[in-house]
């Protein structure tokens, strides 16, 4: 595996993998995956209205890793192979152990994760967070909450970030609507749920 490139160690740590799968296997996952995982639709509710969340997404893991966030239950769905296998990698390169992960789908430029910060009480006072990138390149920011520092990525195909230490109590993330029209693009963040 390459080294990984540190892109900030400022109240916490974000490193980054660029071809941490080389390309032509991870288009393959790309398309196992998109065929294979439970997607779905969801509704969240802001500002006292249900609102589509913009782009489908997939919980899966051990049956007692239940995840809550904004307002909804996730209860998840079973391993597959390719999950298993793609968790296997993961948990070997990065030393750490996972039993979830979060999928989801941007199905064009139009779909897009708002900011925010993974820091619900199920993932520990300082949770680990892998997140591995398939398909179309997208750009991932990063904000400090108090410094204002910026943080601008492009995760290509095959790209493995990692959030940890305090970086989700200092810093929220996004990933933004594009410009220009894009392809389809899957995301798996690897996580550990501390059971109640």
């Amino acid at each position: 595996m390459p080294s990984p490139q540190i892109l900030s160690q400022l109240d916490g740590e974000l490193t980054l993998v660029e071809h941490f799968i080389v390309d032509a296997e991870a288009q393959q996952f790309f398309t196992k995956l998109e065929c294979e995982l439970p997607w779905q639709d969801e509704h969240i509710r802001m500002f006292g209205k249900d609102v589509r969340v913009p782009r489908r997404v997939c919980w899966c893991g051990d049956p007692d890793a239940v995840y809550s966030y904004s307002g909804v239950r996730h209860d998840p769905a079973s391993w597959t192979p390719t999950l298993l296998d793609l968790k296997q990698r993961v948990e070997a390169a990065t030393q750490q152990r996972f039993n979830s992960v979060l999928g989801n789908l941007y199905r064009n430029e139009n779909d897009s994760m708002g900011w925010h910060a993974d820091k619900e009480k199920e993932l520990g006072a300082q949770p680990f967070i892998a997140s591995l990138s398939f398909g179309a390149a997208r750009v991932f920011r990063a904000q400090h909450t108090k410094g204002r520092q910026t943080i601008n990525v492009t995760l290509h195909n095959g790209s493995l970030l990692t959030m940890s230490g305090a970086f989700q109590k200092h810093w929220r993330h996004c990933v933004p609507k594009q410009a220009h029209a894009t392809l389809p693009r899957i995301n798996l963040t690897f996580r550990y749920i501390y059971s109640p």
